[in-house]
């Protein structure tokens, strides 16, 4: 199964969408019809340009959310349990190993 493509926006053409639907909200009877209106102009998807205005509120704290700082940071911590966990277990096995060898070293003494 192959994926569609996807299209990369530079910050600046993200920022830049999402100024303009800031902008010209009051344009339109809804923040969802601003949306509409704008993205063909800026060549992505209604639902893409969604997606970023959403980021913005959250980043600005208008809207709840973890932010990309948060999230970045949830992510590393994530990474590092996983890499403590691992080490934990090779020590667990490692502690296993010796432990029977000193039993193993009594017995034929």
């Amino acid at each position: 199964m192959s994926k569609k493509p996807t299209l990369k926006y530079s910050p600046e053409v993200r920022e830049r969408a999402v100024r303009l639907v800031q902008e010209h909200r009051g344009e339109y009877p809804s923040q969802w019809a601003a949306i509409e209106s704008i993205a063909p102009k800026i060549g992505c998807v209604p639902q893409t340009l969604h997606e970023w205005v959403k980021k913005h509120e959250v980043e600005a704290g208008l809207r709840a959310g973890i932010t990309s700082e948060e999230h970045d940071r949830i992510k590393a911590l994530e990474r590092e349990v996983k890499e403590l966990r691992r080490a934990n277990e090779i020590l667990k096995l490692a502690s296993a190993f010796f432990a029977q060898a000193e039993l193993d070293r009594r017995l034929k003494s």
